[in-house]
């Protein structure tokens, strides 16, 4: 008869799979200071599954979101920081700045591309890596008189296309999933500003309504927290006053995992949902990490 203590050692070293969903920070939105500023580019949003063994360190890395542009100068926004899980093998890639019209800047690539904001340019490119998706921000054609600059990109859609005639682009649509039994939707581009003393009032609206949306009242509106979605460009208002672009939403990280498993934060990280039941499925279990650290499962 085999003693507990190897019976113990053989049940350490069977390894088990484990479903994950990983989301990067997303790009901040472009000041509006000189005419209008683009949205943010949402994070890379990268599934996969992994095999895991019990009583094994993991670290988790969480993307920080970008900062929008302040109103106080001519300024793009900041690009979102990469998420990883375990090791570089499993990465997922921040989402590009949105950008200032009077910086004069080419549009800014990441995991979705921040959204174009000088006439007739291309949007930031996304670096997206397969299994991770993500598209470009949102081109943009002639000024007219609104000024107006595209959305940012998102996981599932390119940012929206921006010219004088048609506003601020809106931005780019995200991924939903299921992997906790109820659907939500990540990784979604910022809107685009524009120049509200023209009269267009057609601001670029948050994709999948969590990315930052502009206005022509108030700054440009955050990517939903921890959503990994990027932050709205800033519009001047019709009363001549420039307004910043929003911040970009930092990423998360979702396992999903057999329900005889648990998980266990080492250190560092905030967690959510800690070793909840899947919605319809008692076999599974998940955790939502919120930030950095160290995690094990027993």
């Amino acid at each position: 008869m085999l003693s507990k203590r190897i019976l113990s050692l053989i049940a350490s070293s069977v390894g088990f799979d484990v479903d994950f969903i990983m989301v990067a920070g997303a790009g901040g939105g472009g000041s509006s200071v000189g005419a209008s500023g683009s949205g943010g580019g949402a994070g890379e949003y990268y599934p996969n599954t992994v095999s895991l063994d019990i009583e094994t360190n993991y670290a988790v890395t969480i993307g920080g979101g970008g900062t929008g542009g302040a109103s106080s100068g001519a300024n793009n926004g900041t690009s979102g920081s990469n998420s990883q899980f375990i090791s570089s093998t499993y990465l997922a890639r921040g989402g590009g700045a949105g950008t200032c019209s009077s910086v004069f800047t080419a549009s800014i690539p990441g995991g979705s591309g921040g959204g174009a904001d000088t006439q007739n340019m291309a949007g930031g490119a996304s670096t997206a890596v397969s299994p991770g998706l993500g598209n470009a921000g949102g081109s943009t054609g002639p000024y007219g008189n609104s000024y107006s600059s595209a959305g940012g990109g998102g996981a599932g859609s390119a940012g929206g296309y921006a010219a004088g005639a048609t506003g601020g682009g809106d931005g780019g649509a995200g991924v939903s999933t299921s992997i906790t039994g109820t659907s939500a939707f990540y990784a979604a581009g910022g809107g685009g500003g524009l120049f509200g003393p023209s009269g267009n009032t057609n601001v670029g609206i948050g994709g999948s309504s969590i990315g930052g949306s502009s206005s022509l009242t108030n700054h440009a509106s955050a990517g939903a927290t921890n959503t990994g979605s990027g932050g709205g460009g800033g519009s001047y208002s019709a009363g001549t006053v420039a307004l910043s672009g929003g911040n970009g939403a930092g990423g998360i990280i979702i396992i999903k995992y057999p329900a005889d498993r648990s998980l266990q934060v080492v250190s560092g990280s905030s967690v959510d949902n800690l070793n909840a039941l899947v919605t319809g499925d008692s076999n599974f279990r998940y955790t939502r990490i919120l930030s950095s650290g160290t995690i094990k499962f027993t």
